[in-house]
């Protein structure tokens, strides 16, 4: 029951239930006086029976109210309780599909439903993590399986000692590739799990972005060149921001090679920069294969590849760190694509962390 905004505790023993007690005994008192006046006007009765009936009397009193005060704890605690120990044994086993329905209705919520209520939210906690946890594994496994097996192959090719050199540099560079990504697979993963473990802590200091962008697109300049792509940047000459840069290149990064890498030759990339005085925005979009509607929704999930077609050239965990390190900066990042036309990141950031006030310089 809510009062003032929150659920009201009540006992799982009234006063209601003591003041039956009282009134029990009470009565109780009452027969037993009737008794004692009863065995008073009768004097041919011996003493063994004027002790025998008041004797029986409160014995069958004591045997009642235990009786029914074993029921009420029985009813009232231990059986609950009870419920709840098995429930946590299943849990301890690994069954986290275990529900334990409340023992009232919403508006008659006592400190035991409440409890109840928290383990079903604990356990369907405990199962998202785990599943998610399984998920993890298996993905790893594939990732880190499919380079290992590409270095298997070609190491085998390499023993063939009627090899042509040709293909002998081909096996190497395909060799050298397969280490790389699985080298950066390794390194994105403990990147990850260090931000969403935060072991890593943000280094907020004053930098300017506008610089930062400029650098991380220059060294995509021989992948457009070399693709053909048609890059424009638009950015403003000088804006300071507080956040970790180090943390933050790896966003632009990211978001800079999706960009180019789903952009075919001939295409256009684009980066723009603004400002407000209290927020900076950034949008980097592209006129490629566009994002179909139905990966929108995943596309910052581990290892999620809307586009199998590239899946050779990353791992999947690019968009997860990007989302992760712009959560720590508490900054927000949205996409917007159409299938065949293209794909536009926007990334909202603060000039300044939300727990220091003034205006950034």
């Amino acid at each position: 029951m809510k009062k003032g905004g929150r659920r009201r505790l009540e006992s799982r023993f009234p006063p209601s239930l003591f003041g039956l007690y009282l009134v029990t005994l009470l009565l109780m008192s009452g027969i037993h006086i009737g008794l004692v006046t009863l065995i008073n006007e009768n004097p041919h009765w011996n003493t063994a029976v004027q002790i025998l009936i008041p004797t029986a009397y409160w014995t069958l009193v004591a045997v009642g109210l235990t009786l029914f005060t074993r029921h009420q704890i029985i009813k009232t605690y231990d059986k609950p309780m009870k419920e709840l120990a098995r429930a946590a044994g299943q849990v301890a086993r690994g069954d986290f599909s275990v529900y334990i329905p409340p023992l009232h209705t919403s508006n008659q919520h006592d400190y035991l439903d409440l409890m109840f209520l928290d383990f079903n939210k604990m356990v369907a906690e405990l199962g998202s993590i785990e599943t998610m946890r399984t998920d993890f594994i298996a993905n790893v496994s594939h990732e880190i399986k499919t380079p290992l097996a590409a270095i298997q192959n070609y190491t085998q090719l390499l023993q063939r000692p009627d090899l042509p050199p040709t293909e002998r540099d081909a096996c190497l560079s395909a060799i050298q590739g397969s280490t790389r990504r699985l080298s950066e697979l390794i390194t994105n993963i403990l990147k990850l799990n260090k931000l969403e473990s935060q072991q890593i802590t943000p280094r907020r200091e004053p930098y300017d972005l506008c610089r930062q962008l400029s650098d991380c697109a220059l060294a995509f300049e021989p992948v457009w060149e070399e693709k053909g792509i048609a890059f424009e940047a638009e950015l403003e000459d000088r804006v300071i921001i507080q956040a970790d840069a180090s943390l933050m290149e790896l966003v632009w990064n990211n978001l800079l090679s999706n960009a180019f890498k789903f952009t075919g030759p001939g295409g256009a990339v684009r980066l723009r920069q603004t400002s407000d005085g209290q927020s900076v925005s950034v949008v980097v979009s592209d006129t490629g294969c566009g994002i179909p509607e139905e990966a929108r929704a995943h596309i910052f999930d581990k290892f999620y590849q809307g586009d199998t077609s590239h899946a050779a050239e990353g791992n999947g965990l690019g968009l997860s760190l990007a989302l992760r390190v712009l959560q720590l900066m508490d900054g927000e990042i949205s996409v917007e694509s159409a299938e065949g036309r293209g794909t536009a990141f926007t990334v909202c950031l603060p000039m300044r962390a939300k727990n220091e006030g003034g205006d950034v310089p």
